[in-house]
């Protein structure tokens, strides 16, 4: 009778024992992943959990990969590369991986640019996959953020779509025919640019510049915006903006010539520098603008070369080109003769023009053997 009261007994703990072990290895199991995201804003908190009282356990920044474990309404619950397990309040703060895919693209592509001119945000700017208003968000510019302006773009303004901030609908939605100018842009911080040396000028036959926000933007000739916010620092990434929300960031000399002249810059590039009579040197300038509003299917309708005069201690126009249709991007090269600079031209004539700056006067050319003025050469007063 004891032994069939012990045998039972055992019998229910060995049940007990193997009943907490299956329950153990099933909820002790790390779980699956439903799909594989990346933090696509500047940064976001990991919590504990989606009760009212919770507590915050990390902060991810931007382009961290995680696993999405489950999802509750706009929320998920995510794993870290580490191994943490917490909740995002706002899946949209994510991007799927198709998607970040497509930005490191995108990004790959633009390092491939030459920058055609620098600014800064005018408001909170969502930059976007596509140059249209509808597309896929992949980060956010703050007000004052500074980019590169890499190429130009003319899209038609959709009516309507959820995706689109209250500040982009402030454009012109009420036009059926609206079109509306983007800029790809990339971040400042991608900035690298190589000095370009007589040394190196010497023993190459182009060597490729970049827009003049080096050295002249941090030079006594940059432009020092006022009431410029402070903002954090910004992933590297690049994407679409509309044109309008980017400020030029022109150097001081440029912005009061484009300013008398009623001109709308569009890209600028330092040309040479040459002694300033003081002992030091001047920067010479290309600079492509248009006229007209926004949506214009020409990326630059005009060009002007500003050129240093020793003797008067000032800026003079030396080249100025109306009625053209230029496209982004212009390429600047500096080669033993001078100076060169190139771009594509639509309308009547399309082909690619290219011009050729030795001391002060700019002339067009077909090749190197053969040259012809195409429009005023010399120095202009102001």
């Amino acid at each position: 009778m004891l032994w069939r009261i012990a045998r039972s007994r055992g019998t229910i703990s060995l049940v007990l024992i193997l009943a907490a072990v299956v329950y153990w290895r099933l909820h002790s199991r790390t779980p699956q992943y439903i799909a594989v995201e990346h933090v696509g804003d500047r940064s976001v908190t990991l919590w504990n959990t989606l009760a009212q009282v919770r507590e915050p356990m990390t902060e991810l920044h931007y382009g961290d990969r995680v696993e999405v474990v489950r999802e509750v309404g706009t929320s998920a619950e995510v794993r870290t590369a580490s191994g943490d397990l917490g909740w995002l309040l706002d899946s949209r703060q994510m991007m799927d991986a198709a998607l970040w895919d497509q930005s490191a693209a995108l990004l790959t592509r633009a390092r491939t640019l030459p920058v055609q001119a620098v600014g800064r945000t005018k408001t909170v700017s969502n930059l976007r996959i596509e140059p249209r208003r509808n597309g896929k968000r992949i980060f956010q510019l703050m007000r004052g953020t500074p980019v590169q302006v890499l190429e130009r773009t003319v899209t038609d303004v959709p009516q309507s779509n959820d995706e689109i901030s209250s500040a982009e609908k402030g454009g012109a939605d009420g036009d059926r025919n609206a079109r509306e100018s983007w800029l790809l842009v990339r971040s400042a911080a991608e900035s690298s640019p190589v000095p370009v040396t007589s040394a190196s000028v010497e023993h190459a036959t182009a060597v490729v510049l970049p827009a003049s926000e080096n050295p002249v933007m941090g030079s006594a000739h940059a432009s020092s915006p006022d009431s410029v916010e402070p903002v954090s620092p910004t992933p590297p990434i690049a994407g679409w903006v509309l044109a309008r929300f980017i400020e030029p960031d022109l150097p001081v000399t440029l912005r009061d010539y484009a300013s008398s002249a009623d001109l709308h810059v569009i890209a600028w590039f330092e040309l040479n520098r040459v002694p300033d009579g003081s002992g030091g040197e001047e920067p010479q300038y290309l600079v492509a603008g248009a006229g007209g509003g926004e949506g214009q299917p020409c990326d630059f309708t005009m060009l002007r070369v500003y050129t240093w005069s020793t003797a008067r201690k000032r800026y003079e126009t030396a080249y100025v080109e109306s009625g053209l249709c230029g496209h982004l991007p212009i390429q600047v090269s500096r080669i033993p003769e001078g100076p060169e600079f190139r771009f594509a031209e639509a309308g009547e004539n399309p082909g690619e023009r290219t011009y050729i700056m030795r001391q002060t006067v700019v002339r067009r050319v077909k090749d190197k053997s053969s040259e012809s003025p195409v429009a005023r050469g010399g120095s202009t007063q102001k």
